[in-house]
């Protein structure tokens, strides 16, 4: 099947088709290093994340170029709030980034760029611009000049004319036209500058991008992704500054995820409903945060709350008991269970061939327009399948046990590297999503393992009322028991 991308510049779905044969540029619009980062830079991590993912399963060789603006207006300001330079502002959010981003699980870029690494590209640019016609100095400020360029709004769907109108005009303003952008800056007193041609100053934010994909991915790439926040006016002004510059489109295909909101308000600092990743990794597993995020559409809107995180934990955790009770019967089985032999019956060979139409499935969920909430469907099919095998195995031979379990683990192996899931040990896991779970209760490990030791005791004894009375009070906090021949085993619900 063709992998299909819905193209915000054509607003439809089109059939991908690479540059290079067999190889895919990319370019994300990254985060701006003045704070940490929230669940709305979690949503557009996590989306690229997967489609990179999904490309490289394809067989792509992927170059992934996701940029840090390191400087700008707010690493400024907060630099000279704390009586730092913008250089530590910068690089303590960018390495405070890296961590969020090494927790969700959400791969390293192939290149992460710079902003302040790359001003002789940008100047260059601008000079090209200015030689051109697209642009003019006032007084030290470089700005592009909109008129000149006679397909702003493109990609936007924008009047030129509407914005014009709408747009509010400063008596004191350099630009010849309200919509004109700055590409220099003209430093201003106390502020971090840079030599020009026009003086010093520093670039103005939306002209980094552009010569940062440039000169990794060359005038024309595959595909430009960032938030739907993105597209007017930082993807739009983008659009314009290179195209006329080098006369060819910037990007074949333009991707943007939707927006989160906050129990279906709009995030904003105003509201007070920011979330930190790091805050949000306190309290779950950060692969409950991913399969939150990746059961609905990118495109699509989603709401961020206690129950939706709840809910995706839920569904994170049968899984990861099916992937538990798989091993376990790997285990137990007589024959070497990473062999994949021919199976022998007729009953093994339609699990086989189930597994297999899940996969071509789940890929072509994820050929169209990266489905990832059609493709989670077919993984808790998949998680349904499994456990029905567990169930029904019983007068299978032992060489058609471990050939369905190979196949079974290789079909998670590959949803697991799509979506960026099912990437712990299945033990470890439980443990990991105990003790977050616990946290969050305001207990510990020790505490409830101390517990369930003193009811072993107690059973022991055969002391049933105080065996009884620690399993009401566990279970209080949401801790099923399952008391085993010679031990007792748990979970959160």
């Amino acid at each position: 099947m063709s992998q299909k991308i819905f193209n915000t510049a054509t607003r439809k779905k089109e059939i991908f088709q690479p540059i290079k044969e067999g190889a895919v540029g990319i370019y994300v619009c990254g985060i701006t290093a003045y704070d940490v980062c929230h669940v709305g830079h979690a949503r557009a991590a996590v989306v690229f994340d997967v489609v990179v993912r999904y490309l490289r399963a394809r067989g792509y060789a992927v170059t992934y170029v996701k940029n840090f603006t390191d400087i700008d207006d707010k690493i400024i300001y907060r630099a000279n709030k704390e009586g730092v330079g913008i250089k530590d502002i910068s690089e303590r959010y960018i390495k405070s980034h890296d961590e969020d981003m090494a927790a969700l699980g959400v791969q390293t870029p192939t290149i992460t760029p710079k902003a302040t690494g790359h001003m002789d590209d940008m100047i260059a640019l601008i000079s090209s611009l200015e030689e051109k016609g697209y642009a003019y100095c006032v007084d030290g400020d470089v700005y592009f000049a909109i008129n000149k360029y006679g397909q702003y709004g493109g990609l936007s769907g924008r009047n030129l004319e509407d914005m014009i109108a709408g747009a509010r005009v400063d008596v004191n303003d350099k630009k010849r036209n309200p919509l004109d952008f700055a590409l220099w800056k003209k430093s201003k007193e106390g502020e971090p500058f840079w030599e020009s041609p026009w003086g010093n100053g520093r670039p103005g934010w939306h002209i980094e991008c552009s010569a940062m994909s440039r000169r990794y991915l060359g005038e024309t790439f595959d595909i430009h992704g960032g938030g739907e926040d993105l597209i007017f006016p930082h993807h739009e002004n983008e659009i314009a500054q290179s195209q006329a510059a080098t006369g060819k489109p910037l990007a074949n295909y333009w991707m943007h995820n939707g927006f989160v909101k906050i129990n279906s308000e709009k995030m904003s600092k105003s509201l007070g409903n920011i979330f930190p990743i790091r805050e949000i990794l306190k309290k779950y597993h950060p692969e409950a945060l991913r399969l939150f995020m990746l059961q609905s559409h990118y495109r699509s809107p989603v709401d961020y709350s206690e129950e939706s995180l709840t809910e995706a934990r839920s569904g994170l955790l049968r899984c990861y008991r099916t992937l538990q009770l798989l091993k376990e019967v790997q285990s137990k089985l007589s024959v070497d269970t990473t062999t994949v032999a021919k199976t022998s019956s007729e009953q093994a060979e339609t699990y086989v061939r189930q597994f297999s139409q899940l996969t071509d499935k789940f890929n072509a969920a994820m050929d169209d327009d990266f489905n990832t909430a059609q493709a989670l469907g077919h993984v808790f099919e998949m998680v349904r399948l499994v456990n029905n095998f567990i169930v029904d195995k019983k007068n299978m031979p032992d060489s058609d046990k471990a050939n369905i379990l190979a196949q079974a683990r290789k079909v998670f192996d590959h949803f697991g590297a799509v979506l960026g899931v099912f990437q712990n040990d299945a033990d470890q896991f439980f443990i990991s999503d105990k003790e977050t779970e616990l946290r969050k209760r305001g207990l510990n490990l020790e505490e409830i393992e101390g517990l369930i030791h003193q009811r072993q005791i107690a059973r022991q004894q055969k002391d049933w009322a105080r065996a009884d009375d620690i399993r009401k009070e566990l279970a209080r906090f949401n801790i099923v028991l399952k008391d085993l021949a010679d031990s007792t085993s748990w979970m959160i619900e």
